[in-house]
């Protein structure tokens, strides 16, 4: 069967153009290459450090705790309160100019723990609006403090860089209003 002129050109026409349609991916694949290399070198230079804390569940039960210390640090937009949850306040720790007293609040505890050695818990209470730098400046003075000790030939008080721990099982949760 004889095809038409007008038919044999389209054919022409289109296996001339065949395969031209195909996508080229070699310039993604460039791309996603150097965006691996890139990210690989970025990851090795990001440390992360991790701190357990102990969230309070939303509706479970509080478990029974043993008689004695239930230490809580509230901090509030006028300053830092530590409080046994059965007593209520023990000090308050008005804020500095500067800002939290943090030193005042880690020779309090320092107290606190000279008294209650073997106790390790401290719940962190917070008001809202407080920020979040503050809640971990507030955590590490509740976790550990450096210790003054005499470290020269002439009995002079030094600080060294020694931490020792004070109570480093920590709880967050919500100030009460």
């Amino acid at each position: 069967m004889k095809t038409s002129k007008h038919v044999r050109r389209v054919q022409r026409r289109h296996t001339r153009r065949r395969g031209h349609h195909d996508l080229n991916i070699v310039p993604m694949i460039d791309m996603f290459v150097v965006l691996v290399i890139f990210l690989i070198f970025t990851a090795v230079f990001s440390k992360t450090n991790i701190l357990e804390l102990n969230l309070p569940a939303a509706a479970a039960a509080v478990p029974d705790l043993p008689k004695g210390l239930q230490l809580e640090v509230i901090v509030r937009d006028d300053g830092i309160e530590v409080a046994d949850r059965g007593t209520g306040v023990l000090k308050a720790v008005p804020n500095s100019g500067g800002g939290y007293d943090l030193a005042g609040l880690g020779e309090y505890l320092q107290l606190v723990k000279a008294k209650f050695p073997e106790h390790q818990q401290a719940t962190i209470l917070l008001a809202p609006e407080i920020p979040y730098d503050v809640l971990v400046q507030v955590m590490d003075a509740v976790r550990v403090y450096e210790p003054v000790v005499p470290n020269t030939p002439s009995g002079q008080l030094v600080r060294t860089f020694v931490r020792a721990e004070l109570f480093p099982e920590i709880s967050v949760g919500d100030a009460p209003t």
